[in-house]
């Protein structure tokens, strides 16, 4: 990742050192522009998410409330359900004992409606919703272990691109000398396809970054207003390059400020996201990485699904570069040597006739 990202970068690292001189600078101030992003998007969320957090403060008891009337009417409304049922069933009882000649039996039936009923131990639907509440805690501990591993790792590799810019040539020239010194024309070639892809990946990731930010405002705008919106929409655009946490730590501000506000409001920016993250990852990331990197989609797909299994949810970073180095080596390694005169409209024109089209 932290190759792939200093690749990425490194045109506007070589740019910027054709007016400057020297490759420290320019990767000082593309590293700091970017800690300096995530600054001002937390500084200007700090305000709203203040007001939003003491309204929701206040408001703490009133949602208590309404939720726990609701859930006792239907608790009381589930046991007299119960009661009625069960005096049915023993007058069912009591009736088929009485029709077998067994009055004994169907007076003891009777006489167990009139006694008093013992303490039940079924849970009642609130420590249900108790319980499930705990649950739900548990869950979000486990997602937030797993999401300060992501951020620690995170942290690691910005360190590890800033000092990769700062001085790549070892470890490019490292890469060379792993490799047999007959080979290192073929290795060359190679190391130049995959500088020019990865950069068409970080664009592509940023047009996607930019198409959420996009999609968040239009929504949030429509639910919570302009300004909310904005902000809103440029978190989520910034979070869209981190896999699994992106996406909820995104939604997590703007829930907040929808509990500030009540009513249904929690509820349309719950669905809204849902949506965003549901488009985000089945047609917005494949579409554009396709485009942007010359892939067909399912590859794109399917790169993330094996890349995930492979590497964690951070394989979703790496998965469309890699099947685009992949495709590299293969056209380099594979079929300059066992395909040598066979042309994409060869096998374009195979792939005709294998569905049988005209």
């Amino acid at each position: 990742l932290v190759l792939l990202i200093s690749l990425a970068v490194n045109p506007l690292i070589s740019w910027i050192r054709s007016l400057s001189g020297g490759r420290k600078l320019p990767a000082g101030l593309v590293m700091g522009g970017f800690v300096a992003i995530l600054v001002l998007t937390g500084w200007a969320f700090f305000g709203p998410m203040k007001e939003s957090v003491t309204n929701l403060t206040e408001h703490l008891p009133e949602y208590w409330n309404r939720l726990q009337k609701p859930l006792i009417r239907m608790e009381q409304q589930a046991a007299l359900s119960e009661e009625k049922l069960q005096a049915a069933v023993r007058t069912e009882r009591a009736r088929i004992e009485r029709a077998e000649g067994d009055e004994e039996a169907a007076q003891q039936i009777t006489a167990e409606s009139t006694q008093p009923k013992a303490p039940e131990d079924d849970e009642s639907l609130r420590s249900g919703m108790s319980r499930m509440f705990r649950e739900a805690l548990g869950s979000f501990t486990a997602v937030a272990f797993n999401g300060t591993q992501i951020l620690l790792v995170m942290v690691t590799v910005f360190f590890g691109v800033t000092f990769t810019l700062m001085n790549p040539r070892p470890i490019i020239g490292a890469m060379f000398s792993l490799v047999p010194e007959h080979h290192h024309d073929q290795a060359l070639i190679i190391m130049r396809r995959i500088s020019k892809v990865v950069p068409s990946w970080a664009l592509a990731t940023l047009a996607g970054m930019v198409a959420v930010g996009l999609l968040v405002f239009v929504f949030m705008w429509l639910i919570l207003g302009f300004m909310d919106a904005l902000i809103l929409g440029l978190i989520a655009g910034v979070m869209a390059a981190v896999p699994f946490l992106g996406p909820i730590l995104s939604a997590v501000p703007a829930l907040l400020l929808a509990l500030g506000k009540g009513g249904m409001t929690p509820l349309w920016v719950l669905l809204a996201y849902v949506a965003i993250q549901a488009l985000e990852g089945n047609v917005i990331q494949p579409f554009i990485m396709a485009r942007g990197m010359r892939l067909h989609p399912v590859a794109v797909i399917f790169s993330m699904l094996l890349c995930v299994g492979a590497f964690g949810v951070l394989g979703v970073l790496v998965a469309a570069p890699l099947v685009a180095i992949v495709n590299i080596l293969h056209g380099e390694l594979f079929r300059k040597r066992f395909l040598p005169t066979v042309t994409d409209a060869d096998l374009d024109d195979m792939a005709r006739e294998a569905l049988r089209e005209n």
